[in-house]
């Protein structure tokens, strides 16, 4: 556990404790009337107002993009859908063009309208507030779009997805309804059935990674490099769900600790990220053997192939 009056407010840690609370992931857009676009990735949106529409998000003062959305008569946040990562990654990368490649139209105020997100609200810049070290961008909506597609999460510096909460009551709930009571279809249906083993699963798994000391992404970038020889920046992106910023601070947290190493071609584990990988390993394992351990190795196959099968439906 860290407590503020051991780090000082280091904003570092400050960032990461803030991460425990998840997020949807937005892609920003705005013209200025000279033209020039721009578009950035941001979990910073929010509502505010119901009447009038009002929505917010915070842009940071020394973005290279804060003039365009200055300027701009309107901005369009997108909310990104789960299979988006990669737009999310390409609009958080500074490029001289941004939109170089990308499919989009011109929305209101010549903001870009880009394809295939969960949402879009098109606003009409309404109020710009100062946030410490981010400008805060208050729009008012005019026009929205729900596309209704399952949206691309942000949890503790790495992209996550929603699955829905087993809403299960507790054995030890004495209101608790018989089993009999929630109905032979969702006890047979299969999307449910895997849900509710992914939660039982990662329930218990979880807390047995973290009391390494290491969080989530940071154990999740060991394991990758522990299958690799070597990866850069780019390949490293390729590999583990995580915007860049996370990556990179990831690295710098596991260079401190002497787990990683970086040479000319790229990152690598030292010996002590070795060991800590095994670990990480080990308690892969035995989480597993614990769980299947009256399953026989026949049936543990048959899983495995199922699980192939419905990977590769999509």
């Amino acid at each position: 556990m860290t407590t503020s009056s051991e780090t000082a407010f280091d904003p570092r840690v400050f960032r990461r404790a803030l991460g425990n609370f998840a997020t949807g992931v937005t892609i920003v857009t705005a013209r200025s009337p000279s033209g020039e676009q721009a578009g950035v990735t941001a979990n910073s949106f929010n509502s505010v107002s119901l009447d009038p529409p009002l929505v917010l998000w915070s842009i940071d003062k020394r973005s290279g993009s804060q003039g365009v959305f200055e300027a701009a008569s309107h901005f369009t946040v997108h909310i990104l859908a789960a299979d988006q990562i990669e737009l999310s990654n390409h609009f958080a990368r500074p490029q001289e063009d941004k939109f170089a490649g990308i499919a989009y139209e011109a929305g209101l105020g010549g903001a870009p309208l880009l394809h295939d997100c969960a949402a879009r609200f098109q606003c009409e810049r309404y109020q710009q507030v100062d946030g410490g070290d981010h400008w805060i961008l208050i729009g008012k909506v005019a026009s929205f779009d729900d596309f209704g597609r399952s949206p691309l999460l942000y949890h503790q510096g790495a992209y996550s997805m929603v699955l829905p909460h087993p809403r299960a009551p507790k054995k030890s709930d004495p209101n608790a309804a018989p089993a009999a009571m929630h109905g032979r279809l969702m006890s047979s249906n299969l999307f449910y059935l895997m849900i509710q083993a992914v939660n039982a699963y990662q329930a218990s798994y979880g807390p047995k990674q973290l009391s390494t000391g290491l969080r989530t992404s940071e154990a999740r970038m060991l394991m990758v490099l522990e299958d690799s020889a070597q990866l850069d920046l780019v390949a490293l992106q390729r590999e583990v769900a995580m915007p860049t910023r996370e990556i990179k601070e990831a690295l710098a947290n596991l260079h401190q600790k002497g787990l990683v190493s970086e040479t000319a071609a790229g990152h690598q584990l030292t010996d002590a990220g070795r060991a800590q990988t095994e670990a990480l390993w080990d308690i892969s394992r035995r989480q597993q053997e614990a769980v299947f351990a009256g399953v026989s190795a026949e049936e543990i196959e048959t899983f495995k192939k199922v699980l192939k099968v419905v990977m590769q439906a999509q």
